[in-house]
């Protein structure tokens, strides 16, 4: 697994987000370093969409700011639908920028022509070779292949493929695009094991930092480095694995539970006293010094029963 830079790639401060009454986050902040695997999770509902989202800038926060570092490249691949138009699978899988498939598209127009001695067709194929266009056919078709395509489904419109495929073929542009930050929302719900377990051993490898959605512990377990929990409107930060993740959960819940009850002991001890000698004269005073010492307290909030759980396969 890469090692993660010091250097931020990815900086949420102060963010905060709410739908009515409802409030997702608030105040919330989040870095992901370059060579970052960070696993984001929390029960449905909580907001994990809606924070790549505005991470990726099709949602506002009401407050806070998201920075990217300069020049990085977001990758994204939604947990459903993406879009496909008339290309094949393998075009699909090659079309990492606008520019490159607009520069395979002029290739093509001078192939077809048999233009192949002109300026303009030479300077076209000199900025294609400079983005590394003749490396992608190759690339794309072996990692079409460990996501169980068949070579003669390179050449198939990717519109007449059922919608999981649809969603491996756009999987397989990003790995072909690398993305310095790969956001993943669910991408195990449309592979078979043979292609799950290719993915996990690709992603070890992945050279940028990957922010990622999962219900799958063991997938988790494989490859982030750290898990992000929304919780309580912040995203709470846990290193290490799922399965490490949920021990430290465990051990601070534990903690949080015995200063929760050891407070509301003594909440409860300076009431009684306060009950007990509000109305007598020679008491009034230390009576209402306790009921202030209450006032004064930062109160802890009681742990959440049970909690919303986190379904996991």
């Amino acid at each position: 697994m890469p090692l993660a830079c010091a250097l931020p790639m990815l900086t949420l401060t102060g963010l905060s987000k709410s739908f009515g009454e409802r409030i997702l986050f608030e105040d919330a902040s989040l870095q992901v370093n370059r060579g970052d695997r960070i696993g984001l999770v929390g029960p449905n509902g909580a907001g994990k969409t809606t924070l790549f989202s505005i991470i990726l800038g099709t949602d506002t926060a009401d407050a806070g700011q998201v920075s990217l570092e300069r020049r990085s490249i977001v990758g994204y691949l939604p947990q459903e639908t993406a879009p496909v138009g008339d290309e094949t699978v393998l075009e699909l899988a090659t079309a990492v920028s606008d520019e490159m498939v607009d520069l395979k598209r002029r290739l093509h127009a001078f192939e077809a022509g048999h233009d192949l001695e002109s300026h303009d067709f030479h300077a076209v194929q000199a900025r294609f070779e400079s983005l590394g266009g003749y490396h992608l056919e190759p690339r794309a078709k072996t990692i079409l292949r460990g996501l169980a395509f068949r070579d003669r489904d390179f050449d198939r419109p990717a519109r007449t493929m059922s919608g999981g495929w649809i969603m491996r073929a756009h999987l397989a542009r990003l790995l072909v695009q690398q993305p310095d930050l790969l956001m993943l929302d669910e991408p195990t719900n449309h592979l078979d094991l043979e292609a799950l377990q290719w993915l996990q051993e690709y992603l070890k490898g992945y050279p940028g930092a990957i922010l990622l959605i999962s219900h799958d512990r063991e997938f988790l377990n494989q490859l982030v480095g750290s898990i992000v929990e929304i919780r309580q409107r912040a995203l709470l930060r846990y290193r290490g694995s799922y399965d490490d993740y949920e021990r430290q959960k465990a051990a601070q819940a534990e903690q949080l539970q015995s200063a929760y009850e050891n407070q509301q002991r003594e909440i409860q001890r300076l009431q009684t006293f306060a009950d007990r000698f509000r109305a007598k004269a020679s008491k009034a005073a230390q009576a209402q010094s306790k009921l202030k010492q209450i006032e004064r307290m930062e109160k802890i909030e009681a742990p959440e029963a049970g909690g919303r759980g986190i379904a996991f396969r």
